[in-house]
């Protein structure tokens, strides 16, 4: 049987966009001599619709989208279509909904397999839309026994993980119920090593039940998630697979009874997380009707990690970038900002502060009579910065990126209504650390963010002689303290474990747990790690914990 892959990005509720590109797929499968093209999870609605599932009109317009594929189907009755959509349970209790795979041929729709496993952690929210399936049985197709599975349904292998989310597992039932072929239409949102963590799922499902694995995963960027695609199929005995390309749309046909391919090589860590900022910056912007953007380029290195990113990702013509330096900027960071603009060809303009910077404590002044200079004068240079970046936004239409890294955001070392203020937050997952990397990475074959910019110790800049460290421990303390307490949710004493000092350890946590007021205003910022502030993680604001 031949099978093909359709590793596409839909946009969410573009019904008729979404439908285009299943055409062209299905042309394409059909071209190729394929029996079956698939599609991704939900892929009708694009993943994640959220509380789009509780509007009636746009189940409605998926419903007519599935009608539209049925009739298509009669064009090229050769190839079926297994595609992911939802539809209505027609029962009267529960959510009503199933998220639910449906193969086509021909016009009629030959069978049906709703998901059996919702998840309900991290970004995941499906319990909030969906019942769970009914029965999970196999369906006879061109010589195979096809078991299908939606997303989460591969994700229970007892032999994978040391605690189970439920007490079935899909796969294992749909092999002691005689599959030939497992196949998973997914929506499987990207975080760094995840790719490698579905491999070795996969594999030890065929390892398991001797069959092969069809793996088919959306590709683009949604809101805050990132899906990398990476589909895969994987045959039993043998080192042989394929694996789609990552973080692009691909479409392939293979033939199921003919293993191929290579042995699975996972991407290095530091060019993955680049590769994917790159397509949640593009896709972001698309999906929201944005062309350009517009940053405030200080001469430090998270936003000129941004600025290359956005001109990477956009072409250079799409980049503004704001130099706005205050009485405190160094005039090393000026020609530093100024610098990297020239090294990527984006539009740069010099905007000083000074003149509206000294008013402002002027008007104050006298209101601030006995109180002593502090953290306030500070964090006022960061908002009119913050003001004017949106101003250039509302004047030209650019979407305003902010360019803060996970570890600054964790304990709030970043200015509220200042430097948060933006459209996208492009590294908000991004420890410090990170940030070395990929700007290292980014100069890997030629200097495009100077040397100095990385080189020079990290300053805010907004009093004299300002280093982060004055405030801040080392990052690389610093981020594998984060690590241990927001992204594996480790204890205090659990942490201590490691040998930390007590009081940089409980500075820390304290400060992470104050600053999820500050979090709570921030832009959407890109998913890269396993917990990315934002989505997935909701901690309460008002609580003394």
């Amino acid at each position: 049987m031949k099978i093909t892959l359709a590793q596409l990005n839909p946009t969410i509720g573009d019904f008729e966009g979404n439908l285009k590109q299943a055409y062209r797929a299905i042309e394409q499968a059909h071209t190729a001599g394929s029996d079956l093209v698939i599609f991704p999870e939900l892929y009708v609605t694009g993943y994640p619709p959220r509380d789009l599932l509780e509007k009636k009109d746009f189940i409605q317009q998926a419903q007519a989208v599935l009608q539209a594929l049925c009739d298509f189907s009669k064009k090229r009755p050769e190839t079926a279509i297994l595609c992911g959509t939802v539809l209505p349970t027609e029962k009267p209790v529960g959510k009503g909904l199933y998220n639910m795979a449906v193969l086509i041929e021909n016009g009629a729709i030959l069978f049906q397999q709703s998901k059996s496993l919702l998840p309900n952690y991290d970004v995941f929210d499906e319990m909030r839309y969906f019942d769970m399936a009914d029965a999970i049985d196999i369906f006879p197709f061109h010589g195979e026994k096809l078991g299908i599975t939606i997303c989460e349904d591969a994700w229970n292998d007892p032999e994978f993980w040391p605690r189970r989310e439920y007490d079935l597992d899909p796969v294992e039932i749909l092999a002691k119920k005689g599959a030939t072929v497992i196949i998973n239409v997914s929506a499987s949102p990207y975080h760094v090593g995840k790719e490698t963590i579905r491999h070795h799922l996969v594999s030890n499902h065929v390892a398991r039940h001797r069959i092969p694995f069809v793996f088919v995963n959306q590709v683009g960027g949604n809101d805050e998630l990132i899906f990398d695609g990476t589909s895969m199929v994987v045959w039993p005995d043998t080192e042989k697979m394929i694996c789609f390309p990552r973080f692009e749309e691909h479409i392939d046909t293979i033939d199921l009874n003919e293993p191929s391919g290579e042995p699975f090589v996972a991407q290095d860590p530091v060019a993955s997380v680049h590769d994917a900022l790159l397509l949640g910056i593009r896709d972001y912007l698309r999906k929201c009707g944005f062309r350009q953007v517009v940053l405030g380029l200080s001469g430090g290195i998270d936003s000129a990690l941004v600025c290359a990113l956005a001109a990477k990702a956009l072409g250079p013509e799409n980049v503004l970038a704001l130099s706005m330096p205050s009485p405190y900027s160094s005039e090393g960071s000026i020609n530093d900002a100024e610098a990297l603009a020239k090294n990527l060809g984006v539009d740069f303009k010099l905007v000083p502060i000074h003149k509206l910077f000294q008013p402002y404590l002027d008007t104050l002044l006298p209101l601030f009579e006995g109180k002593s200079a502090d953290t306030t004068e500070e964090n006022v240079q960061a908002r009119i910065r913050g003001n004017l970046v949106m101003a250039f936004s509302n004047k030209f239409g650019r979407l305003a990126l902010s360019t803060g890294n996970k570890s600054e955001i964790a304990v709030g070392y970043c200015t509220l209504y200042g430097d948060m203020s933006g459209g996208l937050s492009v590294i908000s997952d991004v420890p410090k650390m990170m940030v070395y990397a990929l700007s290292e990475y980014i100069n890997r074959n030629q200097e495009i963010i100077p040397q100095s910019i990385i080189d020079k110790p990290p300053s805010a800049e907004l009093k004299p002689d300002q280093k982060d460290q004055d405030t801040l421990p080392p990052y690389e303390i610093l981020d594998h303290i984060l690590s241990l307490y927001v992204d594996e949710k480790r204890s205090r004493e659990e942490i201590l474990k490691q040998n930390f000092e007590p009081s940089v350890v409980d500075w820390i946590i304290r400060t992470v747990n104050r600053n999820e007021y500050k979090r709570r205003q921030a832009a959407p910022g890109l998913k890269v790690t396993t917990k990315a502030f934002g989505i997935g993680r909701r901690m309460p604001v008002a609580a003394k914990y």
